[in-house]
């Protein structure tokens, strides 16, 4: 039997329609379809929560799917409101199904949350383009999720935010400088979660297509000396995910091998999918 799978969309509708635009995908058809490149017996649905009105899924529709996937968000949990409530509310159903239940980015933060931990503005600023010297802990380094992850690996990302105080039944399996928590599991509720700071799932041309986007925020920044210097880089990342042989473009832009394979980026998607989608599927007698 296939695997049915259920993609969280973490945006509302501007932020989603923005992101189509510059990338013809929304973020949730392009988990989606990251996931289904994964398991191609997977059949993934959509789940869109922040909006108004939206009809979100019953306990007992939560534990018909057996994986669950958290995408990331231009919300902030602190900033409060609606959409993030409805969010928090799904979030403690999903851990209520006890169904198998993966998040990037947000989703780590809204999983966090929901369970009783604490989400800040990072002191040490936005982390965007590439997370670097990401070091697994001494329980991640024996932990599934991060199964053929080196001692220091890169991985793409975007967020100004982090977990500062994780809830009670949490392990810490990954940090680096920029973030104490970049991967991580979650127990609550007799359900658990598994999730990363960063975004597994982007490809470098979603992710140029997000900091092209974003170019005159982070020249104000400082990230970039000017928006022409922005654009240039976004060229660049889009050739080397075309062309990974460009080797000259890897070594400006201290891109690393992770980066360019897609089996090594996608470590921790495919180790949940294998590692604990499948087994806990089976273990539920659903084939």
């Amino acid at each position: 039997m296939s695997l049915r799978l259920l993609v969280v969309e973490g945006n509302e509708r501007a932020a989603r329609e923005a992101h189509q635009a510059a990338f013809g995908k929304t973020p949730s058809r392009s988990y989606a379809d990251i996931l289904v490149s994964i398991a191609p017996d997977a059949v993934c649905d959509i789940c869109l929560p922040a909006d108004p009105g939206a009809n979100l899924p019953t306990g007992a529709g939560l534990a018909d799917y057996d994986g669950i996937a958290i995408t990331g968000s231009a919300l902030s949990i602190y900033d409060g409101g609606e959409a993030v409530e409805r969010q928090l509310e799904l979030v403690r159903a999903v851990y209520a199904s006890r169904t198998a239940f993966f998040g990037s980015c947000w989703g780590l933060q809204l999983a966090a949350a929901a369970s009783g931990g604490t989400v800040v503005k990072n002191p040490f600023g936005r982390e965007i383009g590439i997370a670097r010297n990401i070091a697994p802990t001494e329980a991640g380094a024996r932990h599934p999720l991060l199964s053929g992850r080196p001692m220091a690996y890169d991985a793409p990302c975007t967020h100004l935010d982090i977990v500062a105080v994780p809830p009670g039944e949490t392990i810490v399996l990954a940090a680096n400088r920029l973030a104490p928590i970049q991967a991580a599991e979650i127990r609550h509720a007799g359900g658990v979660f598994w999730g990363v700071q960063y975004h597994p799932e982007f490809t470098l041309t979603e992710l140029a297509s997000i900091l092209e986007r974003r170019a005159a925020t982070l020249t104000r920044e400082g990230i970039f000396a000017d928006e022409e210097q922005a654009k240039m880089y976004c060229v660049e990342l889009r050739e080397l995910d075309r062309n990974c042989n460009r080797l000259d473009i890897a070594w400006r832009l201290g891109v690393q091998p992770e980066l360019l394979d897609a089996q090594m980026r996608l470590t921790e998607l495919r180790n949940w999918i294998s590692l604990k989608v499948r087994p806990e599927k089976s273990q539920r007698g659903r084939g």
